[in-house]
Formats: structure tokens, C-alpha cells, sequence
């Protein structure tokens, strides 16, 4: 380790040299409590920007207890979170070309992620940046790289690490909050429950375009009193709020009254939030998958059987593949895919539903026999996931009335303020409805496949190449994985560690033609939950910008790859 004076030599050397000379300053430099690692030089002025760490000894700092998992996750995302504003503060000078002078840190949105931002270890404390090197065209401004890498990069960690008393009591207050969501999310189980939105919140956000929630005149969240339900936390006591009972939900109502606003509140709360949010105290069991149609995603060695059958001119969905699919078909499988590695939660939005997957009501059943339909339709299957699979679903429907005779649990948005009417529904049910709705076998449960490691390449000219697109797509080799209907990805980070991940299960043997999807998901899972997201990085020291993304949009974005080989396992293996 060389002293930070060393670092100002060099870089007064090399002031006017061209871009490459740049290579020169990597190492590790100190500047009294703060070293200052400069991992990854980037190739021109136009290129990702540079990596580089801030490390401070846990001795020099005043630091909130982090005993466990969730208190260091909320302690991390809250110190990244301040660096950013600390970056914010100090100014950034952007002069030069291209990327001259940027300064960053990946400290995520409205949600607190388990993300590579900051680390906060036993013995030290680092946080992670992306560092623009100053030049004119490809030319070193050596005094602004001086300026930027010497005086302003390090007092980044002094403004972030260093906590005075009040500091510390708003990072109090940051984890407190994030374990009093995990222990509401911990308490649904044992009350039956399959959500908790609590009493005070706020779930619309401020756009469609942002997360941020909702100012001005907003209604606060008011639990119905038959739903309402009391569950302790150790920071906040008893908290009150609405919960949603295991079984089928359906959230009814008018159009623009709140109902996709509580669903998609319900979709986000299987992550914590941050204070102030407004869904703070809205949880959602950690297992819950978005489901929805995709008209055109590929499907791959999917027993359908389930959803889809007897299609014309004998052809079998029991092995299942289409480079295409239409929305009933792409439905069934987003649904069997999730059961396949672990879901216990459907959600569900008629408006992005396909209707002939949804349901079929009396008259089309009376003109199209069972036997001339290949589809069975949803309503026939839901209370039979719940009943024999353990599976339980909450649907927003604004026009399927049918689905009242199926629902254990109504809940009526009117003018974003919920009201239980359960028993008015069934009433209705009973007066103007057919019934009849039901599987027409037991649920035969999900049948397990294997992928195939030959048919997942992420090389491009013989080289890795895996690039993160957004939330929306991964770049993987010669292929695109299109996630822009895969609505739990909330984060571009996570997008990178998606990719980042699949090639570490390829390359560390996770895949292996032997393990089957969710055996793989298992395994990867206890990886990083023993070594954290930094094993996933190609670049030595810094980690990369990932989030941690869950095992369910992992297996989406690997179900979407157009290139996957399955090899199904034998029936014996169908799991509920």
C-alpha cells in the first residue's frame, strides 16, 4: 500500500500523456483512515467508468450494531444511500471528454436491496464507486485527475462514514424500520396470512415513471375492520393494518379506484422499503411471483397438462416447446414455471390476463364442449392450488364476475379505500351465478426439468459477454433475454446480477446437466447467501454494481433464454 502522495506524483507524471498512461495509477493508496483502491482502469474516456474502493478499518468508525443479515443489508444500503448524497454534495466538476469527472455509486431506488454498493465487513468498511478519469479527448488532464482522485473521491468516505450522534439515530431508525417489515413478513405464516398492508400508508407513487410516493392530497391506507389484524414487531409494537387471508383474494372494484395500485404495492412488498416510502409496513410473503400473459416468449419443455391439453390432431402439451406462444399458453407456463421453483403466492392482474385462460363462463361452455376446448380455464383450477397444492392467489378483477363464486376472500376498492365483502359477494354468487366452476382431475403438480448446460452460452467471439440492459433485457452471448414482463425485477442491478449469475452457475458447475432448475436455485442461493453477490463479479476487487436479485426472476430470465435445452424428470418427480 503507497502512500496517497505517491498517487499525486504519478499522476503530475503523466499529465498530457495519452488515455492508456492511466493504467499506471492502479493500486492501493492511503490518505490517513481512508484507502483508496483503484481496481479496474477503464480504456478511454468514452468506456464504463473506473472502479475504485474506499476503505476504512471498522476501528476508526462509530458504527450502528450489524449482528445478522438483515441488520447489514439495511446498514449497507443506508451508507450507500448517504454517499450518494454525500457525492451530491461535494459537487461534481465535469470537465473533459466523455465521462470526465463522473462520480458514482449504486444506491438503489425506493426498495433496500442486498446490493454490492457497500460492504461492511468485520475489520472494515468499503464502499464502491464508478470514477470518470478526466481527460481532453484522449488526452490526461493530469490536475483535474489530481483534484478528483485525491482530494474529492476520499472525502467521500469521511462525509458518509463518519457518523455524529444524529447520524447515528436516522441509521437507527433506517434498520429499525427494515426489521420491523422483516418481522411483520416473518409473522404472516402463523396468522394465515399471505400479505399485511399496514394502517397509515401510502401505496400510490407520485407517476407511472416513478416510485417515489405520492405528495399532495393523498388517502392514507385504512384497513376494513373485518380484515384487520394486529401483528408485533420489535421496534414499532403492535402494528394494525389489513391482511389477506391464505386462499383466493379477489380485489374488485371501478376503474382508476386503486385496484392495480394495491396489487402492484403487494407485488414490490416481497422487498422492504425504505422510511418514508409509504409501503414501509406493506409485506408480501417472500415467495409471491407476478404472474401475467406474454404473447411471443418462448416456452421450453413445460408439461402444460395442468392448463393445456387435447390440442387438435393428437399433439401432446406434456413436453411442451414454442418459440412463440400465444398469451393462454405463455399464462400456463409463466404459472407452472414459478410453482416448478417454489411460488406459494400467485398475483394476478385481469387487465394483463389472457381472458380465454381466465375463464370461461356458462354460455361458452354450453356452446364449446370440454372435450372440443383444450384450455381449462383458471377458474377452475384456483381453488384447487390452494386446497391440494398449497398455492394461493390474489386476483384484481374489474369484470369476471364468475370468479365470485370462487373466492374466499373480496375486497371492494372504492376510491382507493378497501371494504371486505365477502359475504354480499357469495350472496350474489349464489342469486346470479352458474357455479359449476372446477378441476376436472387432481392437480397433477409441476413436473421438474433439468437445463441443459451445453445450450446456455454466454460467449460472444469467444469471449463472455453478458450486459445488462435496464430492468427490461440481458445481453447474454449472442442472445437477448427479454424481462420486460418479468414485473419483480425492480432494480437495473438486479438485471446485472442476473446475468453475472447465470454464467457463475454455468462456470462453478451449478448447472450440470444433473440438477434440475430448482436444485440449482438451492444451490446458488446458499452461495450467496455464504459469500455474498461480490463471488458473481468478473473484475478483481470491485465487485460490480449488483443487487440481489430473487430465485424467481432468476429462473425467468433463464426460461426466457431462447436457446435453453430442458430434459424433464420422470413423472415420479412432479412437485406441488
Amino acid at each position: 500500500m503507497r502512500d496517497i502522495r505517491v498517487l499525486r506524483s504519478i499522476l503530475q507524471r503523466i499529465d498530457r500523456r495519452g488515455y492508456k498512461a492511466y493504467e499506471e495509477i492502479r493500486g492501493v493508496y492511503q490518505d490517513g483512515e481512508v484507502a483508496l483502491a483503484i481496481d479496474h482502469v477503464q480504456g478511454d474516456p468514452f468506456a464504463s467508468p473506473s472502479r475504485v474502493r474506499l476503505i476504512v478499518e471498522r476501528r476508526h468508525l462509530v458504527l450502528p450494531e450489524c449482528a445478522g443479515r438483515i441488520r447489514r443489508v439495511a446498514l449497507e444500503d443506508f451508507l450507500a444511500r448517504r454517499a450518494r448524497r454525500a457525492i451530491a454534495s461535494l459537487g461534481q466538476r465535469r470537465r473533459g471528454t466523455g465521462k470526465s469527472g463522473l462520480i458514482l455509486i449504486d444506491a438503489g431506488g425506493q426498495e433496500v436491496l442486498e446490493r454490492t454498493a457497500c460492504r461492511v465487513f468485520p475489520d472494515r468498511v468499503e464502499l464502491r464507486l464508478s470514477v470518470g478519469l478526466p481527460a481532453a479527448g484522449r488526452t490526461i488532464l493530469g490536475d483535474e485527475a489530481i483534484e478528483l482522485l485525491v482530494e474529492t473521491v476520499p472525502a467521500v468516505a469521511r462525509a458518509t462514514l463518519w457518523l455524529r450522534p444524529p447520524d447515528l439515530e436516522q441509521a437507527e431508525r433506517f434498520i429499525a424500520t427494515v426489521e420491523d417489515a422483516e418481522a411483520l413478513r416473518a409473522a404472516l405464516p402463523e396468522h394465515g396470512l399471505v400479505a399485511f398492508v399496514g394502517e397509515g400508508g401510502v401505496l400510490p407513487r407520485r407517476s407511472g415513471v416513478s416510485q417515489e410516493p405520492l405528495t399532495g392530497r393523498v388517502i392514507r391506507f385504512q384497513p376494513p375492520p373485518d380484515l384487520t389484524v394486529e401483528l408485533e414487531t420489535p421496534h414499532s409494537g403492535r402494528v394494525r393494518g389489513m391482511g389477506i387471508p391464505e386462499g383466493v383474494t379477489l380485489i374488485v372494484g371501478g376503474g382508476f379506484h386503486g385496484k392495480s395500485t394495491l396489487l402492484e404495492a403487494l407485488a414490490r412488498g416481497v422487498y422492504n422499503h425504505i422510511p418514508g416510502d409509504g409501503r414501509e409496513r406493506v409485506v408480501t410473503r417472500a415467495d409471491a411471483v407476478k404472474i401475467r400473459a406474454e404473447d411471443g416468449r418462448r416456452v421450453v419443455g413445460v408439461d402444460l397438462r395442468s392448463f393445456i391439453r387435447n390440442l387438435p390432431l393428437g399433439q401432446s402439451t406434456a413436453d411442451f416447446t414454442s418459440d412463440n406462444a400465444s398469451g393462454s399458453t405463455s399464462q400456463a407456463a409463466n404459472i407452472l414455471e414459478a410453482l416448478e421453483v417454489g411460488c406459494r403466492l400467485l398475483l394476478m392482474d385481469e387487465d394483463t390476463c389472457a381472458t380465454n385462460f381466465m375463464i370461461r363462463d356458462h354460455l361458452m361452455r354450453e356452446l364449446v364442449p370440454a372435450e372440443a376446448e383444450p384450455i381449462v380455464p383458471l377458474i377452475d383450477r384456483v381453488r384447487q392450488l390452494h386446497r391440494e397444492a398449497g398455492v394461493s392467489t390474489i386476483l384484481v378483477m374489474g369484470g369476471a364476475g364468475d370468479y365470485l363464486s370462487v373466492a374466499d376472500t373480496v375486497i371492494w376498492m372504492h376510491a382507493y379505500v378497501p371494504e371486505h365483502v365477502t359475504g354480499r359477494a357469495h350472496e350474489l354468487a349464489a342469486r346470479y351465478g352458474e357455479g359449476g366452476f372446477g378441476p376436472p382431475d387432481p392437480w397433477p403438480g409441476v413436473v421438474a426439468r433439468v437445463p441443459i448446460p451445453e445450450s446456455i452460452d454466454p460467449r460472444r467471439r469467444d469471449r463472455t459477454r453478458v450486459r445488462a440492459r435496464g430492468t427490461d433485457e440481458v445481453g447474454f452471448g449472442y442472445e437477448s433475454i427479454d424481462l420486460r414482463h418479468v414485473e419483480q425485477i425492480v432494480d437495473p442491478s438486479q438485471t446485472r446480477a442476473i446475468g453475472d449469475a447465470l454464467v457463475y452457475a454455468l462456470e462453478q458447475g451449478l448447472i450440470d446437466g444433473r440438477r434440475t432448475l430448482r436444485e440449482v436455485l438451492d444451490a446458488l442461493d446458499a452461495v450467496l447467501d455464504q459469500h455474498g453477490l461480490d463471488v458473481l463479479s468478473p473484475h478483481r476487487g470491485h465487485p460490480g454494481d449488483y443487487a440481489r436479485p430473487r430465485r424467481y426472476e432468476l429462473a425467468a430470465a433463464l426460461n426466457r433464454l431462447r436457446t435453453l435445452s430442458v430434459r424433464q424428470v420422470a413423472t415420479g418427480a412432479r412437485r406441488n
